[in-house]
């Protein structure tokens, strides 16, 4: 009896340890910031002292009670196998007497294992049939964990999780670099209202009643060592939820050859959607995916984050290799704007796609991503340097009627000025390419220091200094495109509507930040002179006329009425010609317009009325076919991009 007393406070002590130390285990299991080395550990460690309580267990089990209980817990598991009905669709009370039995299997099955080291015959017996119940019991609870997940999901509508505005019916096909003859429509490029404060959405893609029911699966089968096989049955439903959530947000699968297949239009709509959908998909749906395997699965061990991983890396994965396709494509210049999308988006989501795939297992998803957004930041320079060799290298056999403002001006100032909404990146993108490296530029490019001169911080920018050498590449090509033009008067009108264009462009939208004023100062002082040289080609030989000299007698100082008459008849038949092909030419912009008539009429009109008042004496009414009012009323109708023919004459 001494002996038996003296042993029992010593076997107390024993069992309180073990237990103390399971719960200092259990307690340092649930940080979130172990590292992977030292989970593992505490997970030996925790294995390893169970082994030990249960061993102490077995001690005080007999084989005929292990029997006994065994038998119990088989005929609860045995009889659902004869019925086709699901647990969990049965009463509370039925689901819980069934877990209870599978977990006095799980226990008999660990004491039998402890006992099984004597290599004793009947032990060994009730062990194999302990395994076999265990082993039914979990492929039950396997079909009931995949029944539970696939029956209780939840629909996912995104427009009740997420604001997007969808415009991909109404998708504007922006047109190739290669053809401007259509003006573009400056919203058709806009980039798609993305917003810079969206918060995470955390939605139950399973029904909430349900998860205490699937954790208290999960936990019974990865206890009892069947924990590919939970893993395997949740990534499997999961992951056709994910594909089914890229179907609704219209994401197709396609392969890069398809992608690299389609014609603009097409592609342009598909950017737009995938601009959509990878925002809703990893802020709302990849968020609550992760969320719900942190539920399900607890947050301790690496079971949840294996889960989340496999169940979405294709989903992902489908996103990510569409942007690779992208970026694989030609780099066409309307396809600009698009990727300037991709990158925004993919850029604001990188953060939050670290975040939910973190440690050594999400390490691929999370390089691919940076590799994707490394490739479409590449295309983006790429692009632009196309954009600027397409702008230097776009000829023309015949001048653009009327010298108006040719399509390429417009569709480059539209272009550059729907590109201010991406300030912050492109600046990013370009900071490290050196405008004054020939290699980055084409060799076309009339880059001088007197564009480079700003002193703003934007002027000075990356962009600024891009958008002033795209400009002058621009207004390069479109000095070689006056040249088609016989009539130099016609010339410098086409100068002077292209550049006044490009500097109210300028002045009247964000450009002005990125140009600055001095470079607006420049231009308008350029299309001045262009309106003078306009003046002197078409008017100075016409005014020639209205001088004085050569028109006296040779012995009188009286003029000569015969140089008269021959000097108002060739002034009517020039006049008569420019009227002709002038009304024909157009300066779109009405106030250019009325400038430039009214400078024309001061000089015209005044140098007409002087010379008939001084000489009218000499000269009858016939021979003056109009009065100064007639030429002024006809000045007026120059510049309206189509003929007129002069009306009669005023006589007086």
């Amino acid at each position: 009896m001494g002996d038996c007393t003296s042993v029992a406070p010593g076997l107390d002590g024993e069992e309180n340890l073990i237990a103390a130390a399971q719960h200092i285990v259990k307690a340092l299991g649930s940080n979130k910031n172990l590292t992977d080395d030292v989970r593992k550990i505490l997970v030996d460690l925790g294995t390893q002292l169970s082994t030990i309580s249960r061993a102490d267990e077995s001690k005080d089990v007999g084989i005929n009670e292990i029997e006994y209980r065994l038998n119990a817990a088989q005929d609860k598991v045995m009889s659902w196998e004869a019925d086709q009905c699901m647990v969990w669709d049965s009463d509370p009370e039925e689901v819980a007497e069934y877990l209870k039995a599978v977990e006095e299997v799980r226990k008999l099955t660990e004491i039998l294992e402890s006992l099984s080291l004597n290599k004793d015959s009947e032990v060994n017996e009730l062990l194999r049939r302990a395994y076999d119940v265990l082993q039914t019991a979990m492929a039950r609870l396997e079909e009931e964990f995949r029944h539970l997940l696939f029956q209780n999901r939840q629909p996912f509508e995104p427009e009740q999780h997420m604001s997007f505005r969808s415009n991909d019916e109404d998708a504007v096909d922006e047109g190739s670099i290669i053809s401007f003859e259509d003006d573009p429509v400056d919203e058709s490029l806009q980039s798609d209202s993305i917003s810079r404060s969206s918060e995470d959405y955390i939605i139950h893609l399973v029904h909430p009643d349900v998860i205490p029911d699937l954790k208290s699966i999960a936990n019974l089968m990865l206890s009892s060592n069947y924990d590919h096989e939970c893993s395997q049955a949740y990534i499997s439903v999961r992951k056709d939820a994910l594909d089914e959530c890229l179907a609704i947000l219209e994401m197709e699968k396609l392969s890069i050859e398809d992608v690299l297949r389609m014609e603009w239009a097409g592609l342009n709509s598909k950017i737009r959607r995938w601009v959509r959908a990878i925002k809703i998909f990893v802020r709302a749906y990849l968020a609550s995916e992760k969320w719900l395997s942190d539920q399900v699965f607890g947050e301790v061990g690496s079971v949840s984050s294996v889960c989340f991983v496999e169940a979405s890396r294709s989903s992902i994965f489908q996103l990510l290799n569409f942007g690779e396709a992208v970026v694989i494509g030609p780099h066409k210049p309307e396809k600009l704007m698009r990727i300037l999308d991709m990158y925004e988006v993919l850029a604001e989501l990188l953060p939050e796609i670290d975040a939910i795939y973190q440690g050594e297992i999400g390490f691929s998803i999370r390089t691919e991503c940076r590799e994707v957004l490394g490739g479409l930041g590449d295309c983006v320079r790429a692009t632009f340097l196309e954009f600027e060799n397409a702008i230097a290298s776009n000829a023309s056999t015949n001048p653009f009627a009327g010298g108006g403002i040719h399509p390429l001006t417009r569709y480059v100032m539209n272009y550059i000025k729907i590109l201010t909404d991406y300030c912050n990146i492109i600046n990013f993108l370009f900071k490290d390419l050196d405008r004054a490296d020939p290699g980055s530029l084409p060799s076309t490019s009339p880059v001088t220091e007197e564009d480079n001169k700003c002193g703003s911080s934007a002027c000075s920018s990356a962009m600024g200094l891009h958008f002033r050498a795209l400009i002058s590449i621009l207004e390069c090509n479109l000095e070689e495109k006056s040249k088609l033009y016989r009539d130099v008067a016609l010339q410098h009108l086409f100068l002077m509507n292209n550049i006044h264009y490009m500097a109210e462009k300028v002045k009247n939208s964000e450009l002005r930040v990125v140009f600055g004023d001095e470079w607006i100062r420049k231009h308008n002082w350029k299309f001045q002179q262009h309106a003078m040289n306009y003046e002197r080609a078409s008017w100075s030989s016409i005014l020639l006329l209205l001088k004085d000299e050569g028109i006296q007698n040779s012995n009188s100082s009286s003029p000569s009425k015969t140089v008269l008459k021959d000097r108002l008849r060739s002034f009517n038949m020039a006049f008569e010609e420019l009227y002709k092909s002038q009304t024909t030419w157009l300066i779109p912009d009405s106030q250019l317009r009325d400038e430039l008539q009214i400078s024309t009429s001061l000089k015209v009109v005044q140098a007409y009325r002087t010379f008939v008042g001084r000489h009218n004496t000499h000269i009858s009414d016939k021979h003056i076919k109009y009065s100064p009012d007639d030429l002024q009323n006809f000045l007026l109708d120059l510049f309206v991009g189509y003929p007129k023919s002069l009306p009669n004459p005023h006589r007086r």
